[in-house]
């Protein structure tokens, strides 16, 4: 996921007594703690590098940044989350775990914008989360028949938006974390009568029951047998139901299947500067950022820059389909990560997240201790590195570029984000007290 460093292991665990999620190699983007039913399912998708992957209900984002690590990061894969809170956890992710080849779009998945097919579809629906109940305590949740009804229209009809948004010959893999049958099976079984898809056999190297052909009356397609579920009993975790399908021509004519995409463009749409301009802008403030940092030129040769209002992104989505959709009820957030931005007087400034995706081509950082960077962090002045010029600075601790850092006449000072800092702060702390 980052830039010149082997791709992270990509942990499938659950906290334990001292939780992962309070270290440091959580911090800075070395592992993903969730549950180990949870990890089934982006292997069970099996995305490839330079695929167009569409995850329609993206957020947190442990089944999105698996995905792009199966990717290696080549490709376009783009997270859709309706609501804003949930985006800002997805971002997060992202940012955290440097990810460049998401691109996130806010709006609702089931009526996520046409004009444009994906090779594979995520479907992680929403759901009455049965399968999670260990994790809260065993306490099950008061929902109504009105909520049940909701739910089970509602991933009816994101199943059936991610077919239609699939290539012919293309895979859709449907999960939720609930073992009610009509939010899985009845509802697998529906979109298998009415729209172009067959089932197909799950692979999957973990213990697991198959799916359910009947229930308390309720015939199903007895293809779904070829369905998984994963109860807490086979890996000690939570609950989870996986089918998958794939798409069968139908109504789109199979030579119409790599239509929608675009490269994506050095100006972002509708940018009021040309695209000579932008490129220019790019080019000058990369070779300034690059020479301030020491970031050796073709250390981020497989990357690509889109300017977009007064912040350059940095992505290696090579292509995106946004100028196929049409342009009502959704919008771009992200594509990839910020990576320079320009001040007021157009002077680049790189972001925290870029220093970090660059961390180990960057050649002029302040290398601080742990007493150091604890103090920088709680706003006391540090020390200047020697022969360090006045401006922005990477600060590194342990070989790992944790952020932005100015030297100013007071001294050192920090621009990691005052919550990100805290929490850096803390994860440093507890592994002192260790």
């Amino acid at each position: 996921m980052r830039a010149l460093d082997a791709l992270p292991t990509y942990f499938l665990v659950e906290d334990g007594p001292r939780p992962l999620s309070h270290t440091f190699e959580h911090w800075s983007g070395l592992l993903y703690v969730q549950q180990a039913s949870t990890g089934v399912a982006a292997p069970a998708l099996a995305p490839r590098p330079g695929e167009r992957v569409l995850d329609l209900c993206a957020s947190p984002g442990g089944k999105a940044t698996h995905m792009s690590e199966l990717m290696r990061s080549e490709g376009c894969l783009v997270g859709c989350e309706i609501d804003e809170r949930r985006i800002r956890g997805l971002l997060g992710n992202l940012y955290r775990l440097c990810v460049t080849n998401v691109m996130v779009v806010a709006g609702d998945g089931r009526s996520f914008p046409e004009g444009a097919l994906f090779d594979r579809a995520l479907v992680d629906a929403p759901c009455s989360g049965e399968g999670t109940l260990r994790r809260r305590s065993g306490e099950v949740p008061n929902q109504s028949k009105a909520f049940r009804a909701y739910i089970t229209r509602s991933q009816r009809s994101l199943l059936d938006r991610a077919v239609r948004l699939t290539r012919p010959g293309g895979e859709i893999l449907y999960v939720t974390c609930t073992f009610a049958p009509e939010e899985n099976e009845a509802t697998v079984s529906a979109v298998m009568r009415d729209a172009p898809v067959e089932i197909v056999p799950l692979d999957l190297d973990v213990p697991h029951a198959p799916g359910l052909t009947a229930f308390e009356g309720q015939v199903y397609d007895e293809r779904l047998e070829l369905a998984a579920r994963i109860y807490p009993h086979h890996l000690d975790s939570g609950g989870l139901f996986l089918a998958k399908l794939r798409r069968l021509e139908g109504d789109v004519p199979s030579e119409s299947s790599r239509r929608g995409w675009s490269p994506v463009p050095v100006r972002y749409p509708g940018d009021a500067r040309d695209a000579d301009e932008a490129r220019r802008i790019v080019d000058d403030s990369l070779a300034e950022v690059r020479s301030r940092h020491g970031i050796t030129d073709d250390a981020l040769a497989d990357c690509q820059w889109t300017l977009r209002g007064d912040t350059i992104w940095v992505h290696t989505c090579g292509e995106w389909p946004m100028e196929a959709w049409a342009p009502n009820g959704w919008r771009t957030v992200s594509i990839g990560l910020r990576a320079i931005e320009l001040d007021t007087h157009g002077r680049p400034r790189a972001t925290n997240e870029f220093l970090r995706y660059a961390t180990k081509s960057i050649r002029s950082a302040a290398d601080l201790d742990r007493t150091a960077l604890l103090g920088v962090l709680r706003g006391e002045p540090g020390s200047v590195p020697e022969g360090g010029k006045p401006g922005a600075v990477a600060l590194r601790y342990e070989g790992e570029v944790v952020g932005r850092g100015l030297c100013t006449r007071a001294g050192l000072v920090s621009h990691v984000p005052k919550a990100r800092a805290l929490e850096l702060a803390k994860s440093i702390d507890r592994v002192g007290a260790a």
